[in-house]
């Protein structure tokens, strides 16, 4: 339903790396497809690999589902544009430019999704390896000295551990994400970061669906067994063996649950062993989303031990949404939705006694932490309401379509039923 009233049906793709379970962006993905679908919309799905992890879910969601061959993809590109004729194409993250500039040449309006620092730093982090300190530049030549960013990670499980990354085309990425018509963030900071790099701020708009169910939905009830969770990916940037170094210093009786993988974990456990914590903290794993509600439910706080500066931090406001307070370091938009004292504690970037304190204070004051969690879920329904916020995407999409349309209806003859119904400019 747009502003005017008109209920018109959109042909949506969303374009992404994944198929599948992952992290932040496929959650975000997947709820954002859902509501639309459930307005009326079409959505597909143009994608290079898939996870294995809840991929029954995607492919309920998306009307079609089409896999890059990963040879001739341009060819294939155009087929399916021209078999599910888009109105408009959701960019989230592709690492293939050629796919960026082969969806660009389509002339189909595109909205791009930035849902991590990928866009702009060669290393995709925004942290210095070593030292850890966040970076406050915009991508440069400072990228490649001193901050020695074209040596990187390899993620690949053959070859070197680390590889050449191309300075040159990091700005050929950011030359060709300019083109795109909008782009869409989760928060300030994300918006900040855009503009610094040389994005118009015009352009640039935050939207942050989290599911929600008011006031009466499911809390934790901080049971004695003064439980901490953690829940995401394990790699560095996520602070893990910060968290650990930071219940070492914790007195007060705890279990923590960590949930989650990645190629940090067996350092992490290591570095659990010689804390000698085993016997309070478990690794459990990578924990299927629908899966996780029993956890918060039993938990009395969540941290967020992460260094690096997150676009957002979302598993924060999803834990909120079960009325716990968060304990978390300083780091990026961490601070747009976590205050201080209100809904937990912004603790100082990587001091650890600090995080320490705020654990132990939540766990022996469960009347305080309570107080916490019900204005951290109080704040999550206020803000960050699915519905709500794909109401402001929804109408962001038909606005851009019904800017497009003149020179779509000169190159193409698709059908009136995805179309804007014949309705005039939506306001912006």
């Amino acid at each position: 339903m747009n502003e005017s009233g008109i209920n018109c049906g959109l042909n949506l793709l969303f374009v992404h790396q994944n198929l599948g379970a992952q992290g932040g962006a496929e959650a975000n993905i997947l709820i954002t497809a859902s509501e639309l679908q459930a307005r009326g919309h079409r959505v597909a799905l143009l994608h290079v690999s898939a996870t294995g992890r809840s991929e029954s879910s995607w492919r309920a969601t998306f009307s079609q589902c089409f896999q890059l061959p990963g040879r001739n993809n341009s060819a294939f590109i155009s087929s399916v544009l021209e078999d599910f004729e888009p109105d408009l194409i959701y960019l989230h993250n592709i690492s293939d430019l050629k796919i960026i500039e082969s969806l660009l040449q389509s002339g189909v309006p595109i909205a791009r999704m930035v849902h991590d620092h990928g866009m702009y730093c060669m290393r995709g982090y925004k942290y210095n390896y070593f030292t850890r300190a966040i970076c406050t530049r915009s991508a440069s030549l400072a990228c490649i000295f001193p901050c020695m960013a074209c040596v990187t990670r390899n993620p690949a499980k053959t070859g070197l551990s680390v590889k050449w990354a191309s300075y040159a085309a990091k700005r050929k990425e950011i030359r060709l994400n300019r083109q795109c018509e909008r782009l869409i963030v989760y928060s300030q900071y994300s918006k900040a970061e855009l503009v610094r790099n040389g994005f118009a701020a015009h352009k640039i708009h935050c939207h942050v669906p989290i599911r929600c169910w008011g006031a009466q939905g499911p809390v934790s009830s901080f049971s004695d067994r003064n439980l901490i969770l953690f829940a995401g990916q394990i790699i560095r940037g996520k602070g893990v063996d910060l968290l650990l170094q930071a219940l070492a210093k914790v007195r007060a009786p705890f279990q923590c649950l960590i949930l989650g993988e990645g190629n940090h974990r067996g350092y992490c456990q290591n570095l659990c062993a010689k804390l000698g914590l085993n016997d309070r903290v478990q690794f459990r794993g990578f924990i299927p989303q629908e899966d996780l509600q029993s956890f918060y439910l039993e938990a009395s706080v969540f941290a967020v031990s992460s260094v690096w500066p997150e676009p957002f931090g979302m598993v924060g406001p999803e834990a909120m949404r079960y009325g716990l307070p968060v304990v978390a370091f300083d780091a990026g938009a961490i601070r747009e939705w976590l205050i201080d004292g209100e809904n937990g504690y912004l603790v100082p970037w990587m001091n650890t006694d600090v995080f320490a304190a705020r654990l132990q204070e939540l766990l022996l004051n469960k009347p305080l932490a309570r107080q916490m969690g019900r204005r951290g879920l109080e704040r999550v329904n206020r803000e960050y309401d699915a519905t709500r916020q794909i109401d402001g995407l929804e109408n962001l999409f038909l606005n851009m379509v019904s800017q497009a349309r003149p020179q779509l209806n000169e190159n193409s003859n698709k059908k009136s039923t995805y179309g804007l119904c014949g309705s005039a400019p939506i306001p912006g």
